[in-house]
């Protein structure tokens, strides 16, 4: 392994159980309505949970389920439910669904959204609402620059992502001729974007494709003519899997390089002999990190944690550490802000953005049908 990787190292994680000890800036007396604590409270987790994006939605949603099982066998008397907003991952459903979340006045905090596209369509109501979003997957840079009070972030951003990828290509390829193809997403256009002015003059093409796209045919001849040994795609695994495929079986040699969006088990369903030793960058973290969660999520769904299911328990965590808090809708900001707790995934804790305080970009390879953490991009 070269030495821009370095192994990650396992953090000792001291429970799953929940509670409001071990915050900070956050007391546990009742909410602001100065009443007992309300024991009909729901949490919201907002992303795709069906159409061709639904796996990354599920991994989240089984992080959210665990950690409510775990808040709700220590309060059994009063315990917290979930409200699902499946929006397909499409930006023109997310309007709609932030409405609805709003209008239920038992919802006192979202995980989500989960794209960077539906964020940016559902997080301007949520912040007029003063309802706090605690995405654990949509790293669009831009998505924090939008003076929003209630959004949050438990992860990197594509301005750590982008440079992330670019080194690796660089350092560990060792890629003399990258060619970048993004997919004109929220998501895709902004990181393949960064990864073109990281690699500045080395790149030899761009490209741009469509979501839902099934013939690459033109992106492929593009690709072998550049003579790329390399290719950055920024996007999602439903156009990446055929994307690989096709320039496989034209021939195309070089290595295939894509970004979290991709981190999918479908990309390599998909894709089959074609995916094998692709590399993926995400800033979520490898399982061995957190055993202990990794034992609590195999125990209950009988497979090991995937991308940004430990995200969504933190996430989720953290909403439900301000339920025991006696926190409520409007005063679940000012606990979110002042957060800073150690979680299964990173010290847990927020800048003034709303952006992660506690920040690591990974490399998985494609091996043997499965995405194999190769270290951390340092």
């Amino acid at each position: 392994m070269r030495s821009t990787l370095k192994l990650a190292v396992p953090v000792v994680v001291a429970a799953l159980a929940l509670g409001a000890c071990g915050t900070k800036g956050g007391d546990t007396s009742a909410g602001s309505s100065g009443g007992a604590k309300a024991c009909d409270q729901k949490i919201g987790m907002f992303g795709a949970l069906t159409g061709p994006n639904a796996n990354l939605g599920i991994y989240i949603q089984n992080g959210v389920n665990l950690a409510l099982d775990d808040y709700n066998k220590k309060h059994a008397d009063c315990k917290v439910t979930l409200e699902n907003y499946d929006s397909q991952g499409d930006p023109t459903q997310a309007p709609a669904l932030a409405k609805k979340a709003i209008d239920d006045k038992k919802v006192v905090g979202i995980v989500g959204p989960a794209f960077s596209g539906e964020s940016k369509a559902a997080d301007p109501a949520f912040n007029e609402a003063g309802l706090v979003t605690i995405t654990p997957s949509a790293t669009n840079p831009k998505l924090a620059d939008n003076g929003w009070k209630t959004f949050f972030r438990v992860l990197g951003n594509d301005a750590t992502q982008g440079p992330a990828a670019a080194k690796y290509i660089k350092d560990t390829l060792k890629a003399n001729k990258p060619f970048v193809i993004d997919d004109a997403s929220e998501y895709g256009k902004g990181l393949a974007d960064i990864v073109r002015q990281d690699l500045g003059s080395a790149v030899v093409g761009n490209d741009t494709v469509q979501q839902k796209q099934t013939d690459f045919s033109a992106s492929v001849t593009k690709v072998k003519s550049s003579g790329a040994d390399a290719l950055f795609y920024g996007g999602y695994a439903p156009e990446a899997a055929p994307l690989v495929k096709q320039l496989r079986d034209a021939g195309w040699k070089g290595t295939f390089v894509a970004a979290d969006g991709v981190k999918d088990q479908s990309f390599i369903d998909n894709a089959g002999p074609a995916a094998d030793g692709a590399v993926v960058t995400c800033p979520c973290v490898p399982a061995d990190i957190a055993p202990d969660f990794a034992k609590a999520y195999k125990a209950k769904y009988n497979q090991d944690p995937n991308t940004y299911s430990g995200e969504g328990y933190d996430a989720a965590t953290i909403l439900l550490d301000g339920i025991a808090a006696g926190k409520d809708r409007s005063s679940m900001i000012d606990f979110v802000k002042s957060y800073d707790k150690k979680g299964v995934t990173k010290q847990l804790k927020f800048d003034s953005k709303g952006e992660s305080a506690d920040i690591k970009v990974f490399a998985y390879k494609v091996e043997g049908g499965k995405f194999v953490s190769v270290g951390e991009i340092k």
